[in-house]
């Protein structure tokens, strides 16, 4: 009976995947023919289907580029850009979708360290610099189990160095894992989707405006309290905006 079960689940799962590949091809084969709605309805029931990869958010945001659809175009590239940071089509791709964005805001200039995680650390991610952990412990411990049963004083000396050197490098990579851990949890972002929608200094209609954002705009989430969300843009602002307006980057 068990390994009927068995047989049963592995047919599952091969249909599945194979329905799902050929959803995909079909999905392609509608954006090659520039048909973009079709297109990305069957992108999105593949995404309904728990089935998601850097590709597949690359093609949705393609499909709703074409069609101009600012919010929905960044969102997806930056979805791509979540599973595979160094996909150097998705950030090209991304360029171009921020251009038809209304919003022009000048960043709060960087600090040294905050420049390196961006541009070297943030290159993988928290996944990735855990596996680059494991095999660090591995090679550590190689080289220390070589120098121990190694009887030349040479090969010793250059087992005992490359242990260390390896020990020494998982520490940090430990430390970089935990907090790109960290932040991935404590750094909320979201892509407005409202054409248009104004921020107010409280999380209720009759509280004063204080700046307006429109659709493709990325913001970070600090808060939550009922249906609004407070925020902070890239200059530093911050306020409360109606939550179904934004779409977080964190959620399918």
């Amino acid at each position: 009976m068990r390994k009927l079960v068995f047989l049963l689940l592995i047919i599952a799962h091969f249909t599945t995947a194979q329905s799902l590949d050929s959803l995909f091809v079909s999905a392609n084969e509608n954006y090659r023919n520039g048909e973009y709605e079709k297109a990305i309805k069957v992108y999105e029931e593949i995404i309904n289907q728990n089935a998601i990869s850097a590709e597949l958010y690359y093609n949705l945001g393609n499909a709703y580029y074409k069609l101009n659809k600012v919010g929905p175009s960044i969102f997806y590239y930056e979805k791509a850009l979540q599973l595979n940071p160094q996909n150097q089509d998705v950030k090209n791709n991304l360029v171009f979708a921020k251009r038809l964005a209304l919003d022009n805001i000048e960043a709060i200039p960087k600090t040294l360290l905050q420049k390196l995680n961006a541009n070297y650390l943030q290159q993988l991610t928290y996944n990735q610099w855990a596996i680059v952990v494991v095999l660090l412990a591995i090679v550590s411990s190689l080289m220390f189990l070589l120098f121990y049963f190694a009887e030349i004083p040479k090969k010793k000396r250059l087992y005992f160095t490359t242990s260390m050197i390896s020990f020494l490098l998982l520490i940090i990579t430990t430390f970089i894992t935990y907090k790109q851990y960290s932040q991935s949890k404590k750094n909320i972002q979201a892509i407005v989707f409202a054409t248009k929608t104004e921020v107010r200094n409280a999380p209720t209609f009759n509280s004063e405006e204080i700046f307006t954002l429109h659709e493709g705009t990325k913001v970070t989430v600090l808060d939550t309290i009922d249906n609004w969300k407070k925020i902070k843009i890239a200059d530093g602002k911050q306020g409360w905006i109606i939550s179904k307006e934004i779409k977080l980057l964190s959620s399918k």
